[in-house]
């Protein structure tokens, strides 16, 4: 892409940069929870009607924006998701959350503000006529969910005619001013898990006259996990993890229900396919011995996000163009899930990582009510997502940096 456009990128985005550190701050404070992020949405809609975008509300909630010529041939896209998480902030900053129990620990309204600091400069291009394409923007809601907003909105038609499809997510174990990239897959797959067992209960003095459920949901526990690393090809990647584990209320009495919540993460998208079954025989097979009977509820969440070759490498030349030859770093394969997945599945596209750590200060987690961000993160995400929508819809655009 020129000079010329970069310099307009560069430009806008320096003249909102207020703007959009007030609007970040606001969104942290207003955090919303999956399929009810209604002020975000309005707030969203309101700014993006203002800068010339044609908007459509989502429904239930979420914003799908677009701009450029009506008979362009080429249509890009850059999502980014806008709900929060049932997590207390315990930040103590004072733009923290204001709803008790719900913050924004994942970065979304970091997300957020950086796709709305992209459309202010990819207005100015198409008023300066400079957007030889069409750019459509994908405020996501309920990303944190399973099944999340992404499926909603594809089926919904949002993602239609697109060829192209970009977004970030933060990453607090890279400094600001890196651009964290990966071509392939970036991130796993995530599926929910739910076992209830049931049986016949009893007294602890006799466990052979009950099926000694506790026992059993234990072994379901420890070994599913086991028997999957047999039966399945350990390069995938499998990993189980119980969150939930539940089962009577006195230390004296074998209980005769009992149930066990966790998820299911697989780096491969192949043994994905086939991941439900192998699970619903093995713990068949663990919970057999013990005269118990097993009910399984498996959620297929989200599928990897896999980073095509083309769409990383017009990633790589917009991070140059931002940051230079120096502010590109590869990162490793996340056993992190994201229903971003779900796009790339149908157009090709990639994600970055932004990096958001303050440079020698401490290694936040996402999901966690302690997660900081370094705000200088937020123009660079707004600069190389438009960059990256210019490059896409560019026939000419070359990966020259500055």
């Amino acid at each position: 892409m020129s000079d010329q456009a970069l310099t307009v990128i560069d430009d806008v985005v320096s003249k909102y940069e207020t703007e959009l550190l007030e609007l970040r701050r606001d969104l942290h404070a207003h955090p919303e929870l999956s399929w009810s992020e209604t002020r975000t949405t309005d707030l969203v809609a309101h700014r993006l009607e203002a800068s010339g975008w044609q908007v459509t509300r989502a429904v239930p909630t979420g914003v799908v924006a677009e701009i450029g010529p009506p008979d362009a041939d080429t249509v890009v896209a850059l999502r980014a998701d806008i709900d929060a998480l049932p997590v207390e902030d315990v930040t103590g900053v004072p733009w923290a959350s204001t709803t008790p129990g719900v913050a924004h620990a994942c970065g979304h309204d970091v997300h957020t503000t950086c796709l709305l600091g992209a459309s202010l400069a990819l207005a100015e291009l198409h008023e300066r006529g400079e957007l030889p394409g069409r750019v459509r923007l994908l405020f996501q809601p309920a990303e944190e969910v399973m099944p999340g907003g992404a499926r909603q909105l594809i089926a919904d038609g949002h993602l239609d005619g697109v060829d192209r499809i970009f977004a970030l997510h933060c990453d607090p174990a890279v400094d600001v001013g890196r651009i964290g990239l990966r071509s392939g897959a970036l991130t796993s797959a995530a599926d929910k898990i739910e076992v209830y067992l049931e049986g016949t209960g009893g007294h602890t003095s006799r466990p052979h006259l009950t099926g000694d459920l506790t026992f059993a949901l234990a072994k379901v526990t420890s070994e599913l996990p086991a028997v999957l690393s047999r039966r399945m090809d350990p390069r995938s990647g499998v990993s189980v993890v119980w969150g939930v584990v539940r089962a009577g209320v006195a230390p004296n009495v074998i209980p005769d229900r009992g149930m066990a919540a966790g998820t299911v993460r697989i780096l491969d998208p192949v043994a994905w396919a086939g991941c439900e079954p192998a699970i619903r025989e093995a713990i068949q097979d663990i919970v057999r011995p013990y005269g118990v009977t097993a009910n399984v509820d498996y959620l297929q969440g989200v599928p990897p996000v896999v980073n095509d070759a083309g769409s990383n490498a017009i990633l790589a030349a917009a991070v140059r163009g931002v940051l230079g030859p120096s502010g590109q770093v590869a990162v490793p394969q996340s056993l992190g899930g994201e229903d971003y997945g779900w796009y790339v599945e149908r157009v090709p596209g990639a994600m970055f990582r932004l990096g958001t750590r303050t440079p020698g200060g401490p290694t936040y987690d996402l999901h966690q009510g302690n997660l900081q961000v370094d705000e200088r993160a937020i123009s660079i995400g707004a600069r190389v997502l438009a960059s990256a929508a210019l490059g896409a819809v560019d026939p000419v655009a070359t990966t020259s940096a500055r």
